[in-house]
């Protein structure tokens, strides 16, 4: 195939879509550029179909290269290795857009691969890679309900600006990424700075324009280069039975379903799928037949829950569509931890803590943007138990992201490390999970985060809503909102929304929709859904603390920040850090000094900082003349004794300074290291110091 490319004009600049030049052994591959960045993206499928797949085997690998920097990678391993969260991050930006446009009946295992080779860490190359994606399965022989495009947004001194650089995102008040088809918006991922549900709409719809236009410039390069799809597998059998086995299930599972709690309702609809296994297990002892009367299992529960949502306006808890689940906030749940909170919402429960350290515990991250330093982090567990399973423990893709949003939520409400110097971990521990674990991660994250002291602008509270529609969401198709979701409304749902915020707006937002797009009023009536509840839940956690404790824990380090003159900065260092490492063993302290003259202490106890903070000023201090001094005896001579009174500044005590009687010898007074007070008596004209000796008499 010969070299096919498109271009289109964004913001003065040309994106070039390429196929048939590079990786032409894969199904299909897109080079794009755009400025200084290039991605190359790659689909490959597997070789055999397997018939009645009930699900897409699709994987998405986004990678980085350090060399794209031109940057060797840090550390003892100078290649790339295991993938870094921002790769996993953008990976799920990839996936979730695309995931519900491939065909079940394709029956292949489906591998995409972008990996960024060239930035200009101007340009973001993560919206790139979306674009690429799309491309090369849109141009492969895979069939594809597509194409789709990602574009980012951001709010920049009130303008909205598509596609932003790195320096437009740093200065913005608001940042998502927005990906969706022709039809609408499919998935949105980001953080704000409160904004307002009027702002996130508008967002949307100037991304969805981008969008368009990017869907298009793929359509065209497919005329050029598209391959002929491959054919789908549709089953080519049908379970026997199929209407006896409905007729005489459905209304035990409409039982089933609506029972009180959530062990309830599984316990109840897995004894009746045990019970049909048992009436027909003869015939279910055919694999493909075991296979439609699972999936007949399900249509049915499906079915039963979507209609009881549209027609009655009951959930299968028996909550109305905007209820909110019960709420109970603790915090000082665990007595040595910095802060600790158990937010429970239902059968959703986090215990999240929180952990201050000092600058040297920051998150420094070594990647192709460019080096950085995070002194606020929020790390996401769900282990099996939260949902009563036997299963491995670790930090998977999911952790990665449902943490990640959580952080976002946060983060805009954390003060900076000028206003608070501590580093800030919260960790969420999932005890219990039936719907958007995320949201309570962000609810128990700002108890946790008040409990230990920490000083947030405002607490900030999250919330998951779903969507259950008719005939796919198409215009005039009735539509329900529900506020505060379940797993199994999630599983049966048509949309997963989650936003997070303050009182006054949106500070985190995240959304996936399994159908072609949602329309501008569903949107607006889900966010002004959300606002109630999240306000609702606001105040409940308003109830158990609503400002940060007026002190940290006895247990957290012990900060102390002060600024010294630019130009001592090199006394309180000292020929190769002579001084200050001098400082940190005499105080037991760590000393971290800034190019303004900030210096920062950290120790252990209240003691040693301030003793530590007492010598630091008096380095940077100039030597009063008629000052006292607590100093240390260095060297003695015939003619007296050189005194440190200030790390890297002696003194001269003279013998005659040293009693009011005269003595032969200064050892018969001092000895080495001995500390004695000393008072400045003269500052010479070559800037000599002239001390003398404070005995017992005089000090008395």
């Amino acid at each position: 195939m010969n070299p096919q490319k498109v271009t289109l004009q964004v913001a003065g600049k040309d994106l070039i879509l390429e196929t048939g030049r590079i990786a032409k052994q894969a199904n299909g591959s897109i080079f794009a550029q755009y400025a200084g960045a290039a991605v190359i993206a790659t689909v490959c499928s597997s070789r055999e179909s397997v018939e009645g797949l009930d699900y897409v085997p699709l994987t998405v690998d986004y990678n980085e290269k350090y060399y794209a920097a031109g940057k060797i990678p840090g550390g003892f391993i100078k290649r790339e290795s295991r993938p870094k969260d921002k790769e996993v991050l953008v990976s799920r930006l990839i996936d979730r857009p695309m995931r519900p446009l491939f065909d079940k009946t394709f029956g292949r295992e489906i591998q995409l691969i972008p990996t960024t080779l060239s930035t200009d860490q101007v340009n973001p190359p993560d919206i790139l890679a979306i674009l690429a994606s799309s491309a090369a399965v849109h141009v492969s022989d895979i069939p594809f309900n597509g194409p789709i495009a990602g574009v980012r947004v951001c709010q920049v001194n009130g303008e909205l600006i598509v596609n932003p650089t790195y320096e437009q995102i740093e200065k913005s008040t608001m940042e998502i990424v927005v990906a969706g088809t022709r039809n609408g918006i499919t998935m949105v991922e980001g953080g704000a700075k409160e904004v307002s549900e009027e702002i996130m709409i508008e967002a949307l719809d100037k991304a969805h324009e981008m969008i368009k236009l990017f869907c298009d410039l793929q359509d065209q390069l497919r005329s050029l280069a598209g391959k002929e799809k491959l054919p789908l597998v549709p089953i080519s059998y049908s379970l026997d039975n199929a209407d006896t086995i409905r007729a005489s299930m459905y209304p035990k599972l409409q039982t089933a379903c609506f029972l009180p709690t959530k062990g309830e309702r599984h316990d109840g609809i897995r004894n009746i799928k045990k019970e049909f296994e048992a009436q027909y297990a003869a015939q279910l002892e055919d694999e493909n037949q075991k296979k439609l009367f699972d999936a007949l299992f399900e249509d049915i529960q499906y079915e039963i829950l979507r209609s009881s949502i549209l027609e009655k306006s009951k959930r299968v808890d028996g909550r109305g569509l905007e209820d909110i689940r019960n709420i109970t906030c603790e915090v000082d749940i665990l007595q040595r931890t910095h802060g600790s909170a158990l937010f429970t919402r239902g059968e959703t429960q986090a215990l999240c803590v929180t952990t201050l350290g000092t600058v040297f515990d920051e998150q420094v991250y070594d990647d192709i943007d460019g080096d950085k330093r995070e002194s606020f982090m929020l790390h996401y567990n769900f282990p099996p138990y939260s949902v009563g399973e036997v299963g491995r423990t670790g930090t998977g893709r999911r952790e990665i992201g449902h943490g990640h949003l959580a952080l976002r939520s946060l983060k805009a409400m954390v003060p900076s490390k000028e206003e608070f110097p501590y580093t800030v971990r919260v960790v969420s521990e999932i005890m219990e999970s039936n719907g958007s674990s995320s949201m309570a991660s962000v609810c128990g994250g700002t108890l946790a985060m008040l409990h230990a002291g920490v000083p947030m602008k405002k607490p900030v509270a999250g919330i998951a809503m779903g969507l259950i529609t008719e005939d796919d969401g198409k215009p005039g198709a009735k539509f329900a909102v529900l506020s505060d979701i379940l797993g199994e409304e999630d599983h049966l749902g048509d949309m997963d929304f989650k936003v997070a915020g303050t009182k006054d707006g949106i500070t985190g937002f995240q959304m996936d929709i399994k159908i072609s797009g949602v329309s501008r009023e569903i949107m607006q009536k889900a966010l002004d859904q959300a606002k109630r509840g999240r306000l609702h839940i606001l105040n409940e956690m308003n109830k158990c603390l609503d400002k940060p404790a007026d002190h940290i824990s006895e247990y957290a380090p012990k900060i102390l920040t002060l600024r010294i003159d630019i130009d001592k900065i090199g006394a309180l260092i000292g020929p190769g850090g002579k001084n200050i490492k001098a400082l940190c063993e005499q105080y037991s302290v760590k000393i971290n000094t800034d190019d303004d003259g900030t210096v920062t202490i950290f120790a252990k106890n209240t003691k040693d900082a301030e003793s530590a903070k007492t010598a630091v000023m008096g380095i940077a201090a100039d030597p009063e003349i008629g000052s006292v001094y607590n100093g240390t005896v260095k060297r003695i001579m015939d003619f007296g004794a050189f005194v440190e009174i200030l790390p890297g500044k002696e003194g001269l005590v003279h013998i005659s300074k040293l009693s009011r009687q005269r003595i032969e010898k200064v050892t018969d007074v001092l000895k080495e290291g001995q500390q004695i007070p000393v008072k400045l008596l003269e500052i010479d004209k070559m800037g000599r110091l002239n001390l003398s000796y404070i005995d017992a008499v005089e000090t008395n």
